[in-house]
């Protein structure tokens, strides 16, 4: 079966193997965000390229023995006209090292004999070198893609920097070759910038000098069977990087000069097709993600029950196509959510207590905490106004301020210099242990009870959110007695179900409004009173419990289609790599 059958024959294993949301996209990237079976595509294209597997070979073709010669010859040159110096030959390769048999004519060689120029590494360039204003642009390894020179960077070095140092000018067609993650070993081809340009020292260089095709160069160091040569090389717990010595000793499959041509046109054809499915494919979820936001947005505008009821009869007519990724089951959740506090999730009885009732005992149990001094008496909140109301609730429903439904408190951390305040069995906790699940992950901070008056404490019940950094308003419940730093928030409800007062407080209609109230553009930060004035709706207390076995029953049911489409995302993946692995062998 030829490279193209495979491909147009299984298009529903190499578009349905999907991945998380796309973060952008080169050419045989394989980035997160691509298509998983395309990106398995992708390689498998570069791998059948290096195995001789892609093109036919043709037996007129002058062998890549005698390149190696004129390579070795250009060397002997090069270093007898003292432009470069005589290296220590490397060590002839061993039937054992070689990963697979080569067509007739191709020849294994050390990436650092596949060129006269030695490989070396780029400048050292510190902060204090680099110059704003400077004419020499300094390429850094975001500029270094897989296939693709990415031109990312912005550093720059004057011309008298240059010469201090003594830096490698680059010239175009060098092969820029990533020394670090991620992927390790990536490398890609420099093109012509028009001005001047070196490159940082985990960048290595290797320059052919024409002498063998730097695109089919490229497409081979990018290919599995080099990576995994890499990988195997690479050092460092912190920065896993490859050593350039080491780079020079990896092999590379080196075929004749001329099937080196038809080898990149091919991968450019197929590139091109993968490109073509994958943009097919990001255009179909992109329609899809925005049906499905239209559709749940119409149940949280309905005006009635009427209205309502239409609009959902046509999401369920079609609940099997709608909801078949992560992020519409994730919308479908927060819809959920915001139902759940306008009061459309489950229907009102009008024999239930009103929540005016159940905010007067709220108010009176303070009053009483007050009294007894367990809580110091709070400022009055303003009254709430019209037009801050999001939406107009159901009868016996009630809008209030966050603080009214409990008390609230900010979290401090104990000193770290005292050792004493920790190591005992209270549990201390940060934003990194909520999740944007709402869950709570255990934590590797124990306080004392020495610690235990140097922070705050939340009970069982308790409502937590982080109220700065990009993961503001994260939130989750107290399931144990736990102390909390000072990025978080907490509310202890009073008389109000915490489940209910938490799905209030998930709810969209409150996090926009806690982003709208937060200060700080990089890093957004609401202040407790800020918090304490944003709204949430109160309904009567039956209602709460009804609205919570509800959203939990519907919860779950989420939680299970999520886990179906891990299931199948899990076998498309495995069908992915099946075909890869038969197309190779």
């Amino acid at each position: 079966m030829s490279i193209e059958q495979l491909i147009t024959e299984h298009l529903d294993i190499w578009t349905a193997a999907d991945t998380e949301k796309k973060s952008g996209r080169g050419r045989s990237s394989g980035s997160a965000g691509s298509v998983y079976g395309i990106k398995k595509l992708r390689e498998l294209i570069l791998e059948l390229a290096v195995r001789g597997k892609l093109v036919p070979q043709d037996a007129n073709d002058e062998p890549a023995s005698e390149l190696l010669k004129r390579i070795a010859a250009e060397k002997a040159k090069l270093v007898a006209e003292g432009k470069i110096k005589k290296s220590k030959p490397l060590a002839d390769i061993t039937d054992d090292e070689k990963p697979f048999e080569l067509p007739f004519g191709w020849e294994w060689v050390r990436l650092d004999n596949i060129s006269p120029m030695p490989i070396i590494d780029g400048d050292w360039i510190e902060s204090k070198d680099q110059d704003v204003e400077g004419e020499i642009r300094l390429v850094q390894l975001a500029d270094v893609g897989v296939g693709e020179f990415k031109d990312k960077s912005d550093r720059f070095i004057n011309l008298d920097t240059f010469n201090r140092l003594n830096c490698t000018q680059l010239q175009t067609g060098d092969i820029l070759i990533a020394r670090l993650p991620n992927p390790i070993g990536r490398a890609c081809v420099f093109p012509d910038l028009n001005q001047m340009a070196i490159t940082v020292v985990d960048i290595a260089i290797l320059r052919l000098l024409n002498v063998s095709y730097d695109e089919y160069v490229v497409h081979a160091i990018n290919s599995n069977t080099f990576r995994a040569q890499v990988e195997a090389f690479g050092k460092g717990a912190t920065r896993f990087r490859v050593a350039t010595g080491n780079l020079k000793t990896l092999l590379l499959p080196l075929p004749p000069i001329a099937e080196q041509h038809r080898i990149v046109a091919k991968v450019d054809e197929l590139m091109a097709l993968c490109d073509q499915l994958e943009n097919q494919h990001n255009n179909a979820a992109e329609a899809h993600e925005k049906l499905v936001t239209h559709l749940l947005g119409t149940l949280t505008q309905s005006q009635n029950a009427k209205v309502f009821n239409t609009n959902w009869q046509r999401i369920s007519e079609h609940f099997d196509t709608l909801f078949t990724t992560e992020a519409s089951i994730d919308a479908l959740k927060q819809t959920l959510l915001q139902l759940a506090v306008m009061g459309k999730l489950v229907p009102q009885d009008p024999n239930d207590e009103p929540a005016s009732e159940l905010l007067k005992r709220i108010q009176a149990e303070k009053a009483k905490l007050v009294a007894e001094g367990k809580i110091k008496k709070s400022k009055p909140l303003a009254e709430i106004t019209d037009d801050e109301k999001p939406f107009e609730l159901p009868v016996g429903w009630e809008w209030v301020r966050l603080a009214v439904i409990g008390f609230s408190r900010t979290g401090r951390t104990p000193s770290t210099q005292n050792s004493s305040l920790y190591d005992g069995p209270i549990p201390f906790i940060g934003p990194g242990q909520i999740t944007l699940a709402c869950e709570l992950l255990p934590t590797d901070k124990w306080l004392s009870e020495a610690g235990r008056k140097e922070t705050t404490i939340a009970k069982t019940g308790d409502i937590l959110m982080v109220c700065i950094g990009g993961s503001i308003g994260k939130s989750a419940i107290a399931d144990k007695e736990m102390g909390f730093n000072q990025q978080i928030n907490c509310i202890s409800p009073l008389y109000v179900e915490s489940k209910f007062a938490h799905i209030s407080m998930m709810a969209n209609s409150f996090q926009s409004k806690l982003l709208e109230f937060a200060t700080g553009s990089a890093t957004p930060i609401i202040n407790k009173s800020k918090w304490e004035e944003l709204l949430v709706p109160v309904s009567p207390l039956i209602e709460q419990h009804r609205i919570v076995i509800k959203v939990d029953e519907l919860m779950a049911i989420c939680d299970q289609l999520k886990l179906r489409l891990t299931e199948a995302d899990l076998l498309q993946h495995k069908l992915a790599d099946v075909m890869v692995e038969q197309a190779i062998s």
